[in-house]
């Protein structure tokens, strides 16, 4: 098959892909082609449709509150910004809040941590736990010193809604999407010239770019590049109360790490595995025993009308672990610099899209970001073994 050429190939089309081929097809500044390789045109197992689907703007660092910010304002204006034909998918938006609570241990982090948000001009109410049982009453807080709460902006939504809107935006101002899979990248002088497919085809290319999720260490290594990036697996369990305080939820994060929210008629509730550790990108396996022996113990603790609960149904998706600072990587390899990595959220992929999408555009069209500064989350910080932590993961 005779090779052909685009200016970007981006490998993986989820919502990472597919916000990075949105915000460089449409923006006039960039007149390069695209090309988008996705091997699943359904994402019936992408991490993106099998996510949690919310959006938080507290963090502890703050490019990661900004990433969040502008994914809230992408959010609210979405229809405008992704219609085709006057048509748009529905986001189904609500917003409820994310809820963390702490002990007196972790008190001291969750105000500066306040301090970062609101700096930023995220608007989080911090509460001492007086405050916090005045006003979520059905919670237990005896051992807590306070929470913090999203007053506007966090929330959840429809995640292949966005995906998707992006996707058709992207198609619609020429970029092009192939179904198929990266097996090779072809490197000549530190820069990728070309990209191998499954189905035979080679593209040649001026910047290739990593967006490929839970596969993007071995994408990467193609190229010889080490990416601290691997699956790990998580469950997400829907279940009933019989007797629930509360039917509206807002996102609550314990301190042990164990989350829950409601997702109308129904709960959801999830939680970082005792043992986390690197699954294969193909491995889906509910943990079951997750709900009985880690999770139901807490909820029931936290919230004592969650004394009898059923599970109607559960599913596991997969995070692109960053084992070195649970931060994504974003930026151009080294010492590859046309290869654009992408990679490695950690679970909150899905809400930083749009920002990161923006900001890797940029970078394509104008050599630098002109938007959000990510140059924290570049690559040289893993060269450098330097962490750059976020202790506000779930």
């Amino acid at each position: 098959m005779p090779a052909d050429h685009f200016d970007t190939v981006i490998i993986g089309g989820a919502v990472i892909g597919s916000a990075i081929a949105y915000f460089l097809s449409d923006n006039p500044d960039y007149t390069g082609t695209i090309l988008v390789v996705e091997p699943d045109p359904t994402y019936e197992l992408s991490s993106t449709t099998l996510s949690c689907a919310s959006i938080r703007h507290q963090f502890s660092n703050p490019v990661n509150v900004e990433l969040s910010l502008f994914g809230t304002e992408f959010l609210a204006d979405f229809h405008n910004r992704v219609e085709v034909g006057g048509n748009s998918p529905d986001l189904c938006f609500r917003d409820t809040g994310y809820l963390f609570l702490s002990t007196d241990s972790g008190w001291a982090t969750l105000e500066a941590s306040h301090r970062t948000q609101t700096e930023c001009g995220a608007d989080i109410t911090l509460m001492d736990r007086e405050q916090l049982g005045h006003r979520f009453p059905y919670l237990a807080v005896d051992d807590l010193a306070g929470g913090s709460i999203g007053v506007a902006g966090e929330g959840t939504f429809d995640a292949f809604a966005l995906m998707w809107g992006l996707r058709q935006c992207a198609r619609r101002n020429g970029a092009e999407y192939a179904t198929d899979r990266a097996v090779g990248l072809q490197v000549e002088d530190n820069r990728v010239v070309s990209v191998q497919l499954e189905s035979g085809r080679t593209v040649g290319c001026n910047h290739a770019v990593n967006a490929a999720g839970p596969r993007s260490a071995a994408i990467a290594e193609m190229a010889g590049i080490e990416l601290p990036v691997e699956p790990r697996n998580r469950s997400v369990f829907v279940f009933d109360a019989a007797e629930p305080a509360e039917r509206n939820l807002p996102m609550i994060v314990d301190p042990s790490g164990i989350y829950v929210r409601s997702e109308p008629p129904h709960f959801i509730a999830g939680a970082p595995p005792t043992d986390d550790m690197a699954v294969d990108p193909d491995d889906l396996t509910v943990v079951h025993e997750e709900f009985r022996d880690l999770i139901w113990p807490v909820l029931v603790q936290r919230i004592p009308s969650f004394d009898r609960l059923k599970v109607k149904h559960s599913w596991a998706g997969h995070y692109a672990y960053n084992t070195l600072d649970q931060n994504a990587i974003v930026g151009p390899a080294q010492p590859v610099e046309n290869l654009i990595l992408a990679n490695g959220f950690s679970g909150h992929g899905l809400q930083q899209a749009p920002g990161v999408g923006r900001a890797v555009a940029e970078k394509l069209t104008y050599g630098e970001y002109t938007s959000i500064d990510l140059n924290q989350l570049g690559y040289a910080r893993v060269v450098a073994g330097e962490p750059f932590p976020e202790s506000a993961i779930i």
